[in-house]
This record gives C-alpha cells, structure tokens and sequence, in this order.
C-alpha cells in the first residue's frame, strides 16, 4: 500500500509566499493604520490590497500591493533585486500609491518600493523598457512602521482629495458645473519620495502655484512630516491665498502663525523674513494690529539693508494694514518708501493707484495702474488692476479705452465672479454719458444677457442705450414698429422697479411719430408701475386724444403735488379751455402766470379764456398787457390780426 504515500511535493515557492503574507500582516498589525483586506481571488497583478484605518475607523481607502519573497542573495550595495511582468506594472499604476513588497527570507527584513518610483526610473533611463516582457525592481528601503504610516496619510490625502473633487462636481448645478471644472486648481499628484517631494513643492511655490500646493497641502504633509521646515512652502501658499481673498481652509493660516513663530531663535531662519511672513498671516486672517506689529519688528532686521526688493514688500503690507486700520497718510508714506527702494514693485504701484482712486485724482492712479505687471499666475491679481483701470478711464473720459479693458475682462469673467457685476456697475454709471460709450455700452449689455438671461437691470439698460442714441440723433437701424416687437421680447423680463421709464421712453419715441394712441397706451403702462412724474406725459397724450375729461385728474394731480410748476397749472388750464369750463381755466392760467410771468402763450390764452366765458373787457386788456410784453411774439401777430380795432 505504499504507493498510497505518493503525494504531490509542495513548491518552495508556496512557502516563501506564505512566509512574506506572515511578515507582512505581522508588520501592518503593528502599525495600526492598515488592515490586510485579502488577497485577489483572481492576481492579475495585484495580491492584496490593504486598507487605511484612522482612528479605529475603516476609511475604505485601499493600497495595492504586489508581495514576493525571495532567498536570493542580497546585492553588493545591500539592495535586493526582483523581477516582474512589464504587464504587472501597467496593471499595479491603475492605482495611486500601489507598492512592491518584497519579504528578504535570509535576513527576515520586509523591503517596500514605490510603484510610482520604478516607472521614474524606467522613463528617464536610457533604454527603451515599453517592449521588454520582464523588468528588474531593485528595492533598497525597509518597509518599516514609519514608512506604512507615511503611505497611509499620503494614500488617504489623495483618496479624500479625489472625492471632494468628485462630490463638489456632483453637487453642483448643471450651469455652474462647467466654470467650476474650469477654476478648480489641479489636483497634484505628490510622490512619496521625500526627495522628489520637496522639489515639486519648490518648484510649485517658485511658479505661483498657491493654489495647487494647497490642494495637495495634506499630501505634502504626509510625506515631508507636517512640522518639517519643507512645510514652510505649504504654509506661505495658504496664507498667500488668504491675503488674495482665496482661502479655502483659515485654520491652516492660523496654523502657520504657529510654525513660523517656532522658527524665530534666529538659528536657521533670516529672522525680518520670518517675520515678515507672520505678518502676511495676519493680514490673510484680517488682523491688522496683528500683522502691524509683525512687520514692524521684520523692518528692525538689519539684513534688510542688504535685501531692498523685501523690505520694499514689508513697507507695502505694512502701508496696506495702515490703510485697513484707517492710517491713510501713514500708509500711503510707506508705499511711497515701498517704491523709492524697488521702483517696479507691482503691489505698491496697486496701492498708489487705489489711493487716488480714493481722492478722485485719476490720472495719478492711471499713471500707478499702468506700472503694474504681475506674474501669468496671478492672473487674479492682474484683472482685478484691469477692472480698476477701467474706471478710471471712464471718469477720465476714455470711454473707448475703459471698454478696450471691459472686452479683456471678459475672458476672465468664467473664472471671477467679481467681473460681470463690476463691468455692469461700471457701464451702467457711464455708458449713457455719450455716444461713444453708448454703442460699446448696447454691446455689452447683450453680452450680459448672454451670459445671464432674463436679468432685468441689464435688459432695462439695453433698451435704454437704443433710446439714448436715438434721442441723441443717431441711427439705430430700425424703426419704431421693428424696435417695439423687440422691445415687447425684453420688458418681460423687466422687474417693475426696472420698467417704468423704458415704457416712458418708448412712448415718447411713438409721440415723436405721432401716434398719440401707441404713446398713451405707453405712458399708462409706465404709470400704472409707478405713478408720480409719469402722469404728466398720460395726461398730455390723453388731451391729444381728446380726452380731456381722463386728462384732468392726472394733470391736476402733476400741478397740486408732483410738480407744480407752471408748465403743470398751464396744462390745466389748457384742458379746462378745451371743456369750456372758463373760470377753472381763468383760475389755471392765472396760478401759471403767477409762478412764471413771462410764460407768452399762458397770458394770450388767459385773454382767450376771458374772451370765450363773455368777458370781453378783461380779454382785451389782458391781450394790450400781452402785446407790451411780447411784441414780437407770434401770438401778437395774431391778436392784431384778428382784433385790429380792439387792440
């Protein structure tokens, strides 16, 4: 029955595969910060996969992992060697963060490679490696506690990253979406090699990129160590954004208040820099006594007499927090100061320019805006200049130039939420002031409705560009039939606050045709929306309609409260005469010429009214009076001519 004992021999490589499995569940217990989810029950290239855990809680962040063992020899420099399917590193990049861990049976050690490291080192050799079938994994670090805690943070920023990203485009409505897309900053792959870290993130800060840097802010952390000196890049981008308005996390400023403060013993660090940066914290947090006292103690340095271009920077932020604390003269002394020591320095010539701004003298701020040249990535900074330019133009008179800098505006406005409302304000206040901002000014304000439809005001100052060059003689290429069906498309949109004087002015455009019943259906409507002044044009198109009876109480109402002036009692007077109603039209005439006793046509029509209730006596010596006074006056002419013997 012996032949009953001839089983299959167990492969060697089955008990290195369980040997590496041992140690390395062994060593993930021990940190604490994974637990082993198994192994693939199909390996295409993957074992296992681990899982973070962070505070006893199970993060569902997972880390891939391909695991081998060996009993080969080490190499002479200590590293050890393995191979691998080329397929298997393709397969393992589909993840971020996935490792190589290789169990060292000899020596018992557990070694850790970045799969992210080998793909560097194949891409700047110099054979190619795309067609080879195997590629060699040399692994030289210890996959220590250290490290699995490292990999854990820096796995779990990138996974939390990559959801907020996710769920914030989910959240979002389908018209915001596209300019969220657009203005979100890019989501930065931070390597785990501490080396490759920190130039990615001297590189990034070098380059302007605040932005970036804060969004892979806990990345960075997770591999440089969240106090490290390299951090001091991180912290200075946070608080860059916060002096720009920008923050997305202000505890990560207060937080850098912290870190600065501890490197001030003056043993690695330029203390008036420290300082300085301290200051800037406190500014981004909106503390200005704070960041005063901070960049008065950076300005005590006496290295900054060997560094002008920074102790021009601490003079401007120190001016800016005089500014904000109501010190305007003190501030304005240190830009000043700011630009004897660094005559380019954009910042100062911004304050300077939005200090005249402030006094109304334009042309020293136009003189100061057009100094200022900041970097490509400060594109926020450098629109907000151009929006400031803008309205300096406009009250130079430069109506052509400010729209020159509305237009370059606009290629920003997706990413600036501040641009449309600022250029609105902006060609509201002075695209009427002339026909040539009227034209651009039209332009824009379809541009407005474009980008956002049905907004009243804007639609209310389309319509109102069309009247405004009409009244001022120009052509607007179509005639009141074509700009009423398209005024009927617009005043739907129009809230009624917005409405009545486009209806007013649209009534004096069909009175000027002379079609006295469109005007009247034009001034009821404004009217009806707001009363007051509008009666006055009501009233007069209903007496060219013969309407006088409907005229009255609108043109009485005009004379007794709205605006009682003698044109007001004249038109009055003018509607009781037209219903032979003669002592309320002698009555009218007489308070007309009372507020205005030159006004020609009332004291003839007076005479008139005197004449036609039977008067004759009191007609003829109002007319005589009327003569003396306006001898060359039309109605003079007429008197004599049909009175000749009474007059």
């Amino acid at each position: 029955m012996g032949h009953f004992d001839d089983l299959p021999q167990r492969d060697g490589t089955h008990e290195l595969e369980e040997a590496a499995i041992v140690a390395f569940q062994t060593k993930l217990a021990e940190s604490g910060v994974f637990i082993l989810q198994g192994a693939d029950r199909k390996d295409y290239g993957t074992d296992c996969q681990i899982e973070v855990i962070a505070g006893g809680q199970a993060t569902n962040v997972r880390v891939h992992v391909q695991l081998k063992g060996t009993q080969r020899a080490l190499n002479a420099d200590g590293s050890l060697s393995v191979e691998v399917r080329r397929t298997n590193l393709n397969y393992l990049l589909m993840q971020p963060y996935s490792i190589y861990v290789c169990y060292h049976v000899p020596s018992g050690l557990l070694l850790i490679r970045p799969v992210a490291s080998v793909l560097r080192q194949y891409e700047h050799g110099r054979k190619p490696w795309t067609e080879q079938d195997t590629l060699t994994v040399s692994f030289t670090d210890q996959l220590t506690i250290e490290r699995l805690q490292e990999l854990a943070a820096i796995a779990r920023s990138g996974a939390i990253s990559s959801r907020d990203r996710r769920t914030e485009q989910t959240s979002a409505t389908l018209e915001d979406l596209p300019r969220q897309i657009l203005t979100s900053p890019p989501d930065v792959h931070v390597p785990e090699d501490l080396a490759l870290a920190q130039d990615l993130l001297r590189l990034l800060y070098e380059k302007d990129a605040d932005d970036a840097i804060s969004t892979g802010f806990d990345k960075f952390a997770a591999v440089l160590g969240a106090d490290s000196d390299d951090m001091g890049a991180c912290y200075m981008a946070e608080i860059n954004l916060g002096m720009d308005g920008l923050a997305r996390d202000p505890q990560r400023i207060k937080d850098a208040i912290g870190f600065f403060r501890a490197r001030l013993d003056g043993s690695r660090y330029q203390l008036g820099t420290v300082h300085y940066t301290i200051g800037n914290a406190f500014h981004a947090l909106r503390d200005e006594q704070g960041a005063k006292r901070a960049f008065k103690a950076a300005l005590q340095d006496p290295a900054l007499g060997r560094l002008p271009e920074l102790a021009a920077q601490i003079h401007k932020n120190l001016g800016s927090s005089y500014g904000l604390l109501g010190e305007q003269e003190k501030a304005v002394d240190h830009y000043r100061e700011a630009l004897r020591l660094a005559p380019d320095l954009a910042e100062a010539h911004n304050a300077l320019g939005n200090h005249y701004v402030r006094l109304g003298c334009y042309e020293d701020a136009l003189r100061h805006f057009d100094q200022v040249v900041f970097s490509e990535r400060k594109q926020g900074r450098t629109s907000a200049v151009i929006g400031w330019r803008a309205n300096v133009l406009f009250n130079l008179g430069d109506g052509q130039a400010a729209f020159r800098e509305i237009n370059g505006l606009m290629s920003q406005a997706d990413r600036h939420d501040w641009i449309w409302p600022w250029c609105a304000r902006l060609v509201a206040a002075f695209g009427r002031a002339s026909v040539e901002n009227a034209r651009p000014a039209a332009r824009f304000w379809q541009r407005f409705i474009n980008a956002h439809p049905g907004h009243s005001a804007a639609t209310r100052e389309l319509l109102m560009s069309t009247f405004y060059l009409r009244g001022q003689g120009e052509d607007v290429g179509r005639n009141y039939s074509e700009f009423r069906a398209e005024f009927d498309r617009h005043i739907v949109h129009l809230i009624a606050d917005d409405a009545a004087l486009p209806w007013d002015r649209l009534g004096h455009w069909a009175q000027d045709e002379d079609d006295w019943a469109e005007a009247e259906r034009c001034f009821r409507k404004a009217y009806d929306l707001e009363g007051g002044d509008y009666g006055y044009c009501l009233g007069i198109a209903l007496k060219q309609l013969g309407r006088f009876e409907e005229s009255l109480p609108l043109l009485l109402e005009q004379a007794h409260t709205v605006q009682p002036d003698a044109m007001s009692w004249f038109q009055v007077a003018s509607s009781y005469h037209s219903l032979g109603r003669w002592p309320e039209a002698v009555e009218s005439y007489e308070k007309a010429l009372a507020l205005d006793p030159h006004y020609a046509v009332a004291m003839f029509d007076l005479g008139g009214a005197h004449w036609n209730s039977g008067n004759a006596a009191t007609a003829v010596e109002v007319w005589r009076a009327a003569i003396e006074c306006f001898p060359d006056h039309e109605l003079t002419a007429k008197v004599k001519r049909e009175f000749p013997r009474l007059v």
